[in-house]
């Protein structure tokens, strides 16, 4: 009976040891192993998770973006870190997820200001926020509470103030107008719905009705076919449909937005794309906002 168990543990040791010569042909694995410094029975031991380790860091090598992330956890990878005699996997953080989990806790530490924003706080030393701010006080002037006025799509440079100038507005129409606006922060609303679906009706039928709406940071977030069309394109929609006001921020360009839109993780849909770019078109005035970065 020993002699069978020890046969077996050395067919298993032999397949081991084979499918490890196997992947050592791969130099990306190759190198994986060296930089590690591991043995070969640790390196034996962990072929399988190894080898996805080297997909996924090729995987990052001719990644753009998180919009294009083909990894298991999205803007992660799989990385081994060697504790003693064992080898334990974690998921970092890539490059991409780095800069955006920085833009979120700065969008976090932001959150009160844009509470207490107020037109008469807004800096107009700054030349360049000008023609930005006279649209926003002309919509002011303009606003009834039953209203067909156009939103507007602000885009520019990272941290030049857009939700700060936009939510002045919301406040002081929700304050002094007794208007109903809303500012929801873009990725977040999607990571929120995809962790509870069961809000996700009622949260559309909310953004879809409120009186002004502000989709901030649109862009940023990572696109899927289901948040694209079924949510965004779904509240656009009947936004449109029923002439109610829609701002959006971004730090990309019309066009931008929509080679962003047209990708997603496992496919591309460039008519998909434009056809939210033409509700956006339908619902805004265009303006942008190159400035100084007031995060600093």
């Amino acid at each position: 009976m020993e002699s069978i168990k020890m046969t077996l543990s050395e067919k298993i040791d032999r397949e081991l040891e084979m499918a490890l010569q196997e992947a050592m042909q791969d130099k990306d694995f190759a190198d994986l192993v060296k930089r590690l410094r591991i043995n070969k029975k640790m390196a034996k031991n962990n072929n399988s998770s190894l080898q996805d380790t080297c997909n996924e860091l090729k995987n990052c090598r001719i990644c753009q973006g998180l919009f294009m992330c083909k990894n298991k956890l999205n803007g992660h990878v799989l990385y081994p870190s060697v504790d003693g005699d064992s080898i334990k996997f974690i998921y970092m953080p890539c490059k991409y997820q780095k800069v955006q989990d920085k833009a979120e806790t700065l969008k976090n530490d932001s959150l009160n200001d844009i509470k207490n924003a107020a037109m008469n706080k807004i800096d107009a030393t700054d030349k360049t926020r000008l023609p930005v701010i006279k649209w926003l006080k002309e919509y002011y002037d303009n606003y009834e509470k039953v209203n067909t006025l156009k939103g507007l799509y602000l885009h520019g440079t990272f941290g030049s103030g857009k939700t700060y100038l936009i939510a002045a507005l919301l406040n002081e129409l929700e304050a002094k107008k007794n208007a109903l606006t809303e500012v929801v922060y873009f990725p977040e609303l999607l990571r929120n719905m995809k962790e509870d679906f069961s809000v996700v009706e009622d949260k559309i039928r909310y953004l879809q009705n409120v009186d002004i709406l502000l989709i901030d940071d649109i862009g940023a977030e990572s696109v899927t076919a289901w948040g694209r069309d079924e949510i965004l394109g779904t509240i656009l929609q009947y936004r449109m449909n029923n002439k109610l006001t829609t701002f959006f921020t971004s730090n990309l360009n019309i066009n931008e937005l929509e080679m962003h839109l047209a990708i997603t993780k496992n496919s591309e849909d460039k008519v998909k794309a434009k056809r939210i770019i033409e509700r956006i078109k339908q619902l805004t005035e265009d303006l942008e906002l190159i400035s100084i970065n007031r995060r600093n």
